[in-house]
């Protein structure tokens, strides 16, 4: 047996930041998500689930249960600009080149990110997180325009993501897929950023958690 010990020497982890954003629009057909395509700007992702509330039932004068709701998965996203190809997803359709109009059927997306692992011996450099989301549809959102002035700021654009979550064998379907770059493989972790980011010879693509899975779960 031992003793619990508190705030250890290179265990005081914490996370921080959000960067290398890739977008990967589904489309009207098929199941697959489409090419995946840099998301530049990006300054925040928060992750806003919601759902999963006990509901208690009574019988006999006592507690009888509590029965859960199911627990669904949100987001805000922040940018200070987008990929064209978002577009389709926020709602906007191009008549002509560079004459667009609003208010149209909103696309699928799914959406990678990165965030930064660090602790008090390696600071940022300890390791990171791989973020994916499938299922998005982003909400309306308002566009502040304000004058320049002697404070000038660049506009910030934030949008609403609701999603419906994809199918996992052998558990529930899920919205959101979190990959720990200092547990997993280094390897098949290189080999997913391949996939997830493209390469000389594939493009960018947005594999399902079973496709995953099974990458992960491969022998050697």
């Amino acid at each position: 047996m031992s003793k619990i010990v508190w705030d250890e020497t290179s265990k005081r982890l914490y996370e921080t930041g959000v960067k290398n954003g890739v977008l990967y629009v589904k489309g009207s057909t098929g199941t697959a998500y489409g090419k995946g395509v840099a998301w530049n700007g990006l300054t925040a992702v928060t992750e806003s689930p919601s759902g999963a509330e006990a509901t208690a039932l009574y019988a006999d004068d006592i507690k009888y249960l509590s029965l859960m709701s199911a627990e669904e998965f949100g987001a805000t996203i922040e940018a200070y600009t987008y990929p064209d190809e978002f577009a389709a997803c926020d709602g906007s359709v191009e008549l002509a080149e560079g004459v667009s109009i609003g208010q149209q059927k909103r696309e699928t997306f799914g959406l990678s990110y990165r965030t930064v692992l660090g602790n008090d011996v390696d600071g940022n450099d300890f390791g990171y997180k791989l973020h994916l989301i499938y299922g998005a549809l982003a909400a309306p959102s308002e566009k502040a325009y304000a004058t320049i002035n002697d404070s000038p700021e660049a506009i910030t654009f934030s949008w609403e993501v609701t999603t419906t979550p994809v199918s996992v064998t052998g558990h529930k379907p899920t919205a959101c897929l979190t990959i720990d770059s200092t547990k997993v493989d280094a390897k098949k972790l290189a080999d997913l950023e391949a996939i997830l980011y493209g390469s000389e010879s594939e493009e960018a693509r947005l594999p399902l958690p079973d496709e995953i899975a099974e990458l992960f779960n491969t022998a050697g």
